[in-house]
């Protein structure tokens, strides 16, 4: 087995997993959300910070769905062969940075100079809660 198939299938396992545990973590919080709001008797400020609650939740939620999101577009890029190499310079991104952040589609170099870059247009108000998409 070559390094190339050998990283590939590492890779793939990695993504599978971080994939089916993410989306069992969103279906649980749906379940959960569900029979939470069935035995809902409250007063008023009860219900206020029940609603905070329910919407620090939601944004969790979809936090998590959009993480999910972003696993399958890296389980596409790794059936195009795409999976594991920056789409600014062509090399290959650590295997430690894909662990830790399994949908980077940028080399750390490549990722920080865009940053920077961005850093201005932060300033500007633009901000993205994943700085490291394909797009824009």
């Amino acid at each position: 087995m070559t390094k190339a198939t050998s990283r590939k299938i590492d890779l793939r396992h990695m993504l599978t997993e971080r994939r089916r545990a993410m989306h069992d973590d969103v279906q649980n919080r749906i379940r959960d959300g569900r029979n939470e709001r069935t035995k809902d008797v409250r007063d008023d400020l009860e219900h206020s910070d029940a609603d905070i609650q329910g919407e620090i939740e939601f944004a969790l939620l979809q936090m998590r769905a959009e993480t999910l999101a972003r696993v399958d577009e890296a389980l596409v890029r790794l059936d195009a062969g795409k999976y594991g190499f920056c789409v600014e310079c062509e090399g290959e991104i650590a295997q430690r940075r894909l662990h830790a952040l399994p949908f980077a589609v940028r080399c750390q170099a490549c990722q920080e100079r865009r940053e920077q870059e961005q850093g201005h247009a932060r300033h500007r108000g633009n901000f993205s809660l994943f700085p490291d998409a394909v797009s824009s």
